[in-house]
């Protein structure tokens, strides 16, 4: 009895002993594993949507498991540019985000962006797309697209009222929304809301190219004045709301709304860029449409507002400096630049990847090709976050009836004035 005691406290006693060296060996194994990390998390604040952006974020997410992007974003320009400025003043702005031509001196001028010079991605930007974005010499955006914005149409509401070529003259243009009004057809939406207003900085491009370009810096040196030379271009904007042919209700209706409304075939024409295709080919498919140029009132005479696209900036607080280099350079390379044209229909500008641009840019393409875009915000040399401001306001008095066009350019001056 006593010998079959023992012999099973042996064993039981040999089974612990096993037991033990098996769990430090599994010990000691799973210490010879290392634990995996968890992504670094890089905040990216945008003013392109969620659909523009997906793509090229899950590919840059795929590329690089140790990063993962926290995207949000704001509609251009006015909402992104003051929520921007609140969050780089309160210290919780994102480590990526967008340097644009309303914003550009403040950032820059505010120490809030990296001096991206030394970077090799920044090779690869068009000479204009870097000059737009810099200062003394250094590059402080990655600008991978221009744009030029003109008037969008729908070939099958413009075809009602026998439209058989673009209009050649401001005066056409306006006879052509008649036309489509008395056919009780909604002729023409522009975004007075968001301050995207193509056919203005159109016509005041046109304007200061005819007196050599250089109207801007005649204006911020004192020789001329926002009231002279801007109230002949918005008089002749003007004269779509003081004529009844759009709604000054226009007003209320955001971006995403026009964009709508001119896919469902509810309106025939729209102030709009190339990032509106793909929105309205997803709601409409079927869709006919072409952009033209914005025609002057001498006939044969067009323009584009249009200038560098936004760029791409690294905030200079960040505190995960290698993941946002990792994710800048990211964007400029060709498979980052292919994925945003395709999901954007930017023009991108970049020296190692050619677009396919879709056919309904033809008229945009040329524009740009023959320089003939501007936008006032990029031609300012200082002071564009409050002119901007104080210029879609004034602007969207004037639509409400409130002013006249040389009230805008008053405002503007003065604002110009409280700036010195």
């Amino acid at each position: 009895m006593i010998g079959k005691d023992c012999t099973h406290q042996g064993h039981s006693r040999g089974l612990r002993r096993m037991a033990a060296a098996t769990m430090l060996i599994a010990g000691s194994l799973l210490a010879a594993v290392p634990a995996v990390a968890e992504p670094t998390h890089l905040s990216f604040f945008s003013w392109d949507n969620e659909q523009v952006m997906k793509p090229v974020i899950a590919a840059f997410e795929e590329a690089n498991p140790d990063i993962r992007i926290d995207f949000s974003n704001a509609p251009p320009v006015n909402e992104y540019v003051q929520t921007l400025q609140t969050r780089l003043l309160s210290n919780t702005a994102a480590d990526v985000f967008i340097i644009a031509a309303e914003n550009k001196n403040a950032l820059i001028d505010g120490g809030f962006v990296k001096d991206l010079s030394g970077y090799d991605f920044i090779k690869t930007m068009n000479p204009q797309n870097r000059a737009a974005y810099g200062a003394d010499g250094k590059a402080y955006g990655l600008s991978l697209a221009s744009w030029g914005g003109g008037i969008l149409y729908n070939k099958a509401l413009t075809d009602k009222v026998g439209m058989t070529e673009p209009p050649k003259s401001w005066d056409e243009f306006l006879a052509l929304a008649k036309k489509l009004k008395d056919a009780g057809i909604t002729p023409y939406y522009d975004g007075v809301q968001s301050g995207n207003l193509m056919p203005l900085y159109a016509l005041i491009g046109l304007a200061f190219s005819k007196e050599g370009g250089n109207v801007d810096q005649k204006i911020f040196s004192g020789q001329t004045s926002f009231e002279k030379e801007w109230t002949g271009p918005l008089s002749l904007y003007a004269k779509l709301y003081d004529d009844g042919l759009i709604s000054r209700d226009v007003l209320g209706l955001s971006d995403d709304q026009i964009v709508n409304e001119f896919a469902t075939s509810k309106v025939a024409m729209m102030g709009a860029g190339p990032w509106n295709l793909p929105a309205i080919r997803g709601i409409n498919p079927q869709i006919e449409m072409n952009f033209m140029a914005v025609p002057g009132p001498v006939s044969g005479e067009s323009f584009l507002s249009g200038a560098p696209s936004p760029g791409y900036a690294i905030n200079s607080a960040t505190e995960h400096l290698q993941q946002a280099e990792a994710f800048l350079t990211f964007l400029a390379s060709p498979e980052a630049v292919k994925l945003y044209h395709k999901s954007s229909g930017a023009i991108t500008t970049t020296a190692d990847y050619k677009p396919d641009l879709d056919p309904a840019l033809a008229a945009i393409y040329a524009g740009i090709e023959a320089s003939r875009i501007y936008l006032p915000m990029t031609s300012w040399p200082r002071a564009q976050d409050a002119l901007h401001t104080e210029m879609v306001a004034q602007i969207q008095n004037m639509v409400a009836g409130g002013i006249k066009p040389a009230d805008v350019g008053k405002a503007l001056d003065a604002k110009l004035a409280d700036s010195q």
